[in-house]
């Protein structure tokens, strides 16, 4: 395998730009957005695109009933607000600030529950009036661990369907979602940033199997405002406690019909659903038909694998030979402490479902897990900070920064306690969009031209053909990839006298962070038997190392657990090329995606433990290598 050319190249000529670079806004009256009814301005599209955009999928406000419980104050509009760049107050009155701004975000406040807890701050009389809410007030009020288990106990009577029924009513939901609706119609600012209009289904199966979506709207407020979420107390099964996402697909299918507009879902933390995600059945346990796999695709084009409850790309006992799926794993329980059964794993990560859709799709005609790559926080703070881990402010409310949240309990499992130095400070997805518009970066996530990072603002290219060359790294590679072959996302047809696919690669270090140590290509297919299978081919590297026995040497290591501090002594800002596949067998079908990987740097807990002045447990880790990976391009024969 030989070492690739490293250079610097001018981003602009290979379409590697990344946004986000503009200064953050420092207060509240800074960039006003236009009104509602002010006229979208004109907005131009370019022929492909050229420039990746920035934002979080996945994000949580006090007028989600968990976030709300635990103590979180942000409105939608403070998270909106505090994505432009805006400086904020957090939950705990901490100035909070991005570092460098988002292009767009989706603030996905859970339907179940949308609009109750500011009754219940309120002291509405029909909440009072309810032992359990009333209870749950005084818990809030006092704050701290009492106002994390108010949170933990209404996770658990969700999970369960115990919820009090007042909790229940949606009608309490159309308020907030009428004004959510609004505070994004006056953020959104075509060309500039882009606002969705979004909330989270949160289906929890029987018992807390996690089986989430975030719904996504390609439209406005014409198409969305007066069409209140779906919640999981509306698409109970007859006859079973668990919820269908099924009867989501339906009413996004029937809003749809309704409207005229579009949607998406993008599932989950598949981690937590102890193995119902990607299950080989229907939630009722019966077969899967052609119908069903056309229903997941249509509607599930991208999947969440990095985010604040564990990476969710692949496992390591799914995939021994990968040594970089060791960081991030959350593999003991589900959503409400379950602990896992053994073949749980096999149905929860996104690898392995890929894996799992090719063999499928030769049994149904279809591939019903043929999706890209997304991240997002799932942050319950309206602080959308997984990007950054110097600024790292947790998960909820009761895990903003403090000298021992670290070693505060994150939850109470039956496989035991998870403390929160377990949670990630992930993530954020990419997209591959012609322009900052709601329409252009939603048409861009539903056809896959999107990508997962775990915070960096790293930018990959990934095209597939059967005719690039080595000269073609070096040119103008939107006009070169989509001039002879297809994106992250698209499909390969089989090529005349059996050609082996070539994969054209560029990965630029994120510009205020760290260098990168490799690119791998990752391939998945499944031979004539049936039986899937994976490979990792490291295809560029930095400082000329050399492979033994066929394995690339580590990187090195820079960071200085006294300072938090490391250098770009090591790692290349830059590696692009071409990979054929050596072992190419045009019978089958397979897949292939990117996953580029970045130098050590330090971990959120190594700056808290500096900024504190506190010493950790050994087995909190202080290190970390953030990562990207694309969306796959798949071949079919």
């Amino acid at each position: 395998m030989k070492t690739p050319l490293i250079l610097i190249p001018t981003a602009l000529l290979l379409g590697l730009v990344a946004c986000s670079q503009r200064a953050p806004e420092t207060s509240s009256t800074a960039a006003t957005p236009a009104s509602p009814e002010t006229a979208t301005p004109k907005v131009s599209d370019t022929p492909y695109p050229r420039q990746v955009y920035w934002g979080d999928e996945h994000v949580h406000t006090g007028w989600s009933a968990d976030a709300g419980l635990a103590g979180a104050t942000l409105s939608p509009e403070d998270a909106v607000r505090f994505a432009r760049g805006q400086k904020v107050k957090s939950s705990t009155g901490q100035d909070a600030q991005l570092a460098r701004a988002f292009d767009w975000i989706a603030v996905t406040d859970h339907s179940d529950g949308m609009g109750t807890i500011n009754e219940l701050q309120a002291g509405n009389a029909e909440f009072m009036a309810d032992p359990t809410a009333r209870r749950w007030k005084e818990m809030m009020a006092k704050g701290g661990e009492e106002a994390a288990a108010a949170k933990g106990e209404a996770v658990s009577a969700q999970a369960t369907k115990s919820l009090p029924k007042v909790f229940m009513d949606p009608k309490w939901m159309v308020s907030a979602w009428e004004k959510t609706v609004d505070i994004m119609e006056k953020y959104n600012e075509p060309g500039k940033f882009t606002a969705f209009i979004a909330y989270e289904w949160t289906s929890n199966g029987e018992n807390g199997q996690n089986l989430h979506r975030n719904v996504i709207f390609r439209d406005g407020a014409d198409k969305t405002r007066a069409t209140p979420p779906l919640t999981t107390f509306q698409s109970m099964v007859p006859g079973r406690a668990g919820t269908d996402p099924e009867s989501l697909w339906k009413w996004l299918g029937d809003w749809e019909a309704k409207t005229g507009g579009k949607a998406l879902a993008i599932p989950h933390n598949g981690n937590l659903s102890n193995g119902w995600m990607f299950r080989e059945a229907r939630y009722d346990g019966s077969p899967l038909t052609q119908e069903w796999a056309a229903a997941r695709a249509r509607w599930e084009p991208l999947v969440e694998v990095y985010q604040y409850k564990g990476l969710s790309e692949a496992h390591p006992m799914l995939s021994p030979t990968d040594e970089f799926v060791q960081e991030g794993i959350w593999d003991t329980a589900d959503l409400n402490g379950n602990a896992k059964k053994p073949g749980d794993i096999a149905h929860e990560y996104a690898r392995e479902a890929l894996k799992m859709g090719l063999r499928l799709q030769d049994r149904l005609g279809t591939n019903p897990f043929k999706f890209g790559m997304a991240a997002g926080t799932d942050t319950h703070n309206g602080l959308s900070t997984g990007a950054e881990e110097s600024n790292f402010f947790g998960k909820f409310a009761t895990e903003e920064p403090s000298p021992h949240r670290w070693n505060d309990i994150y939850q109470k499992q039956q496989a035991g306690i998870r403390k929160d130095w377990t949670l990630m400070a992930a993530g954020l997805t990419g997209v591959w969009a012609t322009s900052n518009t709601r329409a252009a970066l939603w048409d861009a996530m539903k056809r896959k031209e999107a990508y997962a990072s775990t915070g960096p603002r790293i930018t990959v290219r990934l095209f597939g053909g059967f005719d690039f060359s080595d000269a073609d790294a070096a040119g103008d590679l939107p006009a070169v990839g989509y001039g002879k072959g297809v994106p992250m996302g698209g499909d390969l047809k089989a090529a005349s006298a059996g050609k082996a696919p070539v994969f054209l690669i560029a990965a630029m270090k994120d510009p205020e962070g760290a260098n990168l140590d490799r690119v791998q290509v990752i391939k998945g297919w499944v031979d004539a038997a049936g039986k899937t299978h994976e490979k990792i081919y490291d295809v560029l590297w930095s400082d000329n190392r050399k492979a033994a026995n066929g394995k690339l040497p580590p990187v090195g290591n820079t960071v200085d657990l006294t300072t938090a501090k490391y250098t770009n002594s090591i790692g290349a800002a830059e590696l692009r090329g071409v990979f054929k596949d050596p072992e190419f067998d045009a019978a089958q079908r397979g897949f292939y995606y990117a996953r580029v990987i970045e130098i050590p740097t330090p971990r959120w807990t190594l700056y808290d433990a500096l900024r504190y002045g506190v010493k950790m447990d050994k087995e909190v880790p202080m290190v970390i290598q953030e990562r990207a990976v694309t969306s796959p391009i798949w071949y079919t024969p």
